[in-house]
């Protein structure tokens, strides 16, 4: 699309294919590297990311939302060349949502920093690479139009969830972030709402390009199918007697906070440390 000519990390593939690579190397040697390390705490670190990422989320949240309702967006198809500026103006907030998916590259180089490698799943590596990769395609040739609707919502579950994110590292904040997995359920209905949305402009076409809507569809309907096997095996599957019996009151838990904080913080000690 020329409207994005010589914007910036858009005129050549190559970028984007290298910073993609350096984060799948990353995880690779930064999991070597902290084997036999102590993990790192971050939480000043985590604090201002996630507020960071949280205010960035917000402000294409309501960018997105002005922009299309000024340009008289139609929310059923919406082609790419009859708002004039309006589209200028989407294009600029995709490319910060673009943007946005290199900085996210940070969530996994924390879990590894932190040692979380349960964290670093399929569905988390699949979902950060190859979104980075997309949107470069989405800027190049549909940077407007009907590919508003996906992160206009993505932008509303981010500002949840890296609020979740920050305040979860805030110890006194714990007992308040109950909601986890309704995150998730958002999630879902989020790639949910992107089909139904997307696969509206092949029904009903306005001259967006067929070809792309069929794949934004295939690409959500991969990530409806592993975030329901990530929701089953999370918050559906029962842990066995066995299990219940051997886990520890102090065992490490999901959120990154070792257990050694919360044997403290309940008012429990070690018997041999406090000998």
């Amino acid at each position: 699309d020329s409207r994005v000519r010589g914007w910036f990390l858009l005129d050549s593939y190559l970028p984007t294919f290298f910073l993609t690579g350096a984060y799948l190397l990353c995880i690779w040697l930064g999991t070597k590297f902290m084997k036999n390390r102590p993990p790192f705490s971050l939480r000043a670190h985590l604090i201002v990311y996630n507020l960071g990422i949280t205010l960035l989320s917000f402000y294409m949240l309501i960018e997105l939302i002005l922009a299309t309702w000024e340009g008289g967006y139609n929310l059923q198809c919406q082609n790419l060349h009859s708002a004039g500026e309006a589209d200028i103006r989407v294009a600029k907030v995709l490319w910060w949502y673009y943007f946005s998916k290199v900085i996210e590259f940070m969530d996994t180089i924390f879990f590894v920093l932190r040692k979380k490698s349960s964290q670093i799943t399929f569905l988390h590596v699949y979902h950060h690479a190859t979104m980075f990769n997309i949107w470069w395609c989405v800027l190049n040739w549909i940077p407007c139009g009907q590919s508003f609707f996906g992160p206009t919502l993505n932008s509303f579950i981010h500002v949840l969830m890296y609020s979740y994110y920050g305040l979860s590292v805030i110890p006194s904040m714990r007992k308040y972030l109950w909601w986890k997995k309704y995150l998730t359920q958002a999630q879902l209905i989020q790639f949910l709402l992107t089909i139904v949305h997307t696969l509206s402009a092949a029904v009903k076409p306005c001259g967006f390009p067929f070809g792309c809507l069929m794949f934004q569809s295939s690409y959500m309907a991969t990530l409806v199918i592993l975030f329901i096997n990530f929701y089953i095996k999370t918050y559906r599957k029962a842990p066995s007697r066995t299990a219940v019996k051997e886990t520890p009151v102090t065992t490490e838990i999901k959120n990154g906070f070792h257990k050694d904080y919360f044997a403290a913080a309940n008012g429990f000690q070690n018997n041999k440390k406090a000998q």
